[in-house]
């Protein structure tokens, strides 16, 4: 959980008398490194749980807040987003038992949260990126409205000193550019923390750089983004690029991101990464300054270390090093923050066993990671499993290769079992966990496999917007029966339930793969597309994108009839015979202003037009299909 008692717009002053606080606590820390003051000998694994709250459309409802208030439980939090929560769990000692009550209380809590949601006609989903979430969600005032995210958002900016610039190719492909970092709102996690001795640091931190690839590739459950079916695990994607301050400059100099892997091995010491984070990465948040380290020390106390927290808060490695206190005593622990939320709370738990038994083991197994794994192979395991999942191929020890699947199944899975017995996990509890891993690995049906199956098995039935719709509204119903993610069936879309939640504004239904034309293309070629894709209507935009024009069946019949044959229109330019003055409506617009429009005005299309830039079209025959549903809904219902 961030810091949210930040300073608004500080200066250069605050700044330096910041920095000068954070390279106290590096230093106090190091000094007690050195004296053994942090708690060793000691296992501790806790979670964050992050989610999405929806409405009854399945769309993101802002309602954070309002749930937070009646809740009131220490444990919820905000999250960047008002249509997301984050649930602290319980830290558990690494004893039997441990993973069950981690289940009880995910379970507890998340129950807790999907009732309050209901009394305000939403649910609570699991998810690591939202099927039905749009670019449009992803507006300031879908923000938190805390210091903390409101001057995130500006320092990142002000760093930038231009758009944010996402660019993922998957299945599908996507470009967009965003003025904010709401982008990273697409993203709910599940974040493993594990204490670790603070003397041992360096090898268990690389030991889980290395293993976060597999586990990744069995737990992947966010191939989707705005429609389009990218990587497995999309979120590291997006994560990535929405928070990337980088000028080109930066970039072109190496400059690693504020998101990232890494780019070598942790040789002694936490130091290492703390001094690197310092040394790269500006100053973007700062505090009221509240202790001197030094002098706590000299009282024989524990800081509290608040600067360095800070800043390592706006550092957002895949594993991340973490200080903390707990129970008066300062530790050492690594936050796996690459899991996704869902699909189901076993599913997660599952995915925390996995890890902790893997923690557990692999350095009986091989002794120090990187004396038998270059750096380079584990940072390529890891991208392979964030965009193929379980269709990985993973370099491995001694200079070996193995297939995702092959790996876990063959020999990382038993390793796991052995870790978890090391670690005082009862056979049959590891059982319990481990056997869904297994079951989930050897079936293939990863939490976005599952997605993609689905859609597929719904083909081209309905819209768009009813396909994500079902499949989310499924994801929810299967999340409370709470059968494991491999075991869910397939969605099946009733395209006349609930039709009137289906076609409520025009982007639901519109059609958004489009075939343009520029002003100067030749009507031939206009000609061409109608005959050759059966439409009637064709937008047309300039350069930039922009819609300028439309032209229609009845502007070529008109330019035909001026003359005496085909060859009076040959070579003609576009913009000769385009419609310039265009009625045009945004996304939201309702399906019944759109209806109004079109019959007031007697067109067969209006083009959809976000920031003048055509997002989708709907035509006559929109309208007739949709009355046609309509119409067999009602005689469905009588």
């Amino acid at each position: 959980m961030g810091e949210h008692n930040v300073i608004r717009d500080f200066d250069v002053s605050r700044q330096a008398e910041f920095m000068r606080s954070l390279l106290n606590d590096v230093c106090a820390l190091e000094k007690m490194l050195e004296k053994g003051c942090l708690e060793s000998s000691v296992r501790r694994i806790g979670a964050e749980q992050e989610l999405f709250i929806v409405d009854q459309f399945m769309k993101p409802a802002p309602i954070a807040s309002s749930v937070l208030k009646t809740i009131n439980d220490s444990r919820f939090t905000t999250e960047l987003a008002k249509f997301n929560l984050e649930i602290n769990l319980t830290p558990q000692l690494v004893l039997p038992g441990c993973l069950h009550k981690i289940e009880s209380e995910l379970d507890e809590t998340i129950s807790k949260a999907r009732a309050i949601a209901r009394d305000q006609n939403s649910d609570v989903v699991l998810t690591g990126i939202l099927p039905t979430l749009n670019i449009s969600d992803l507006t300031l005032e879908n923000m938190t409205d805390h210091p903390r995210y409101r001057e995130l958002n500006r320092m990142l900016n002000q760093l930038k000193g231009g758009t944010f610039y996402i660019h993922i190719k998957g299945l599908d492909e996507i470009h967009f550019t965003h003025d904010n970092m709401m982008a990273e709102a697409c993203n709910t996690s599940f974040q493993i923390h594990y204490q670790v001795d603070p003397e041992g640091f360096a090898d268990m931190y690389n030991l889980a750089q290395v293993i976060t690839a597999p586990v990744l590739a069995a737990a992947a459950n966010s191939p989707l983004l705005f429609g389009k079916k990218l990587w497995s695990e999309t979120r590291l994607a997006v994560f990535q690029h929405s928070v990337d301050e980088r000028s080109e400059l930066q970039q072109n100099r190496s400059r690693p991101p504020r998101v990232s892997f890494g780019e070598h091995w942790v040789e002694k010491s936490v130091i290492e990464i703390f001094r690197e984070d310092i040394a790269r990465f500006r100053v973007i948040l700062t505090h009221n300054l509240d202790e001197n380290p030094f002098q706590i020390l000299d009282r024989a106390e524990i800081p509290s270390l608040n600067s360095l927290k800070l800043h390592n808060g706006t550092v957002w490695r895949w594993n991340r090093p973490c200080y903390g206190i707990t129970n008066g005593k300062p530790h050492l622990r690594i936050e796996n923050r690459v899991l996704p939320s869902g699909p189901t709370i076993v599913d997660e738990v599952a995915n925390m066993a996995f890890f902790l038994g893997l923690m557990s083991s692999l350095k009986e197994e091989y002794g120090p990671i990187q004396r038998v794994l270059n750096f380079d192979s584990a940072k390529f395991n890891f991208w392979a499993a964030a965009r193929h999942g379980l269709d990985a191929q993973f370099h491995w020890v001694n200079g070996s290769s193995h297939s995702a699947k092959a790996l876990i199944l063959g020999h990382l899975l038993p390793l796991a079992h052995g870790g978890l017995e090391l670690a005082g996990i009862p056979r049959t509890e590891a059982n319990y966990y481990l056997s869904i891993i297994e079951e989930r690995v050897r079936s293939g049906m990863t939490g976005s496999q599952w997605m993609i199956n689905s859609l597929a098995s719904m083909g081209n039935r309905g819209t768009v917007e009813l396909r994500y719709r079902t499949l989310t509204a499924a994801m929810i119903k299967a999340q409370q029966e709470g059968e494991p993610g491999h075991k869910w069936r397939f969605p099946q879309m009733n395209e006349l339930e609930n039709i009137e939640k289906t076609y409520q504004t025009v982007s639901q239904f519109m059609s958004t793969d489009l075939f343009t034309v520029r002003p100067d293309d030749i009507v031939d070629y206009v000609a061409s597309l109608m005959h050759w894709e059966h439409i009637r209507h064709v937008p047309v935009e300039d350069d930039e994108g922009r819609l300028v024009g439309l032209v229609s069946q009845r502007n070529l019949l008109l330019l035909l009839t001026q003359g005496s044959s085909l060859n009076r229109a040959e070579g003609v330019p576009v913009h000769v015979i385009m419609k310039r003055d265009l009625i045009t409506v945004p996304p939201e617009t309702t399906t019944l202003e759109a209806v109004k429009l079109m019959r007031k005005n007697r067109i067969g299309c209006l083009p959809v037009v976000k920031d003048g830039k055509i997002v989708g079209i709907i035509t006559l025959f929109d309208i007739l299909n949709l009355s046609g549903k309509l119409l067999e809904s009602t005689l469905n219902k009588n």
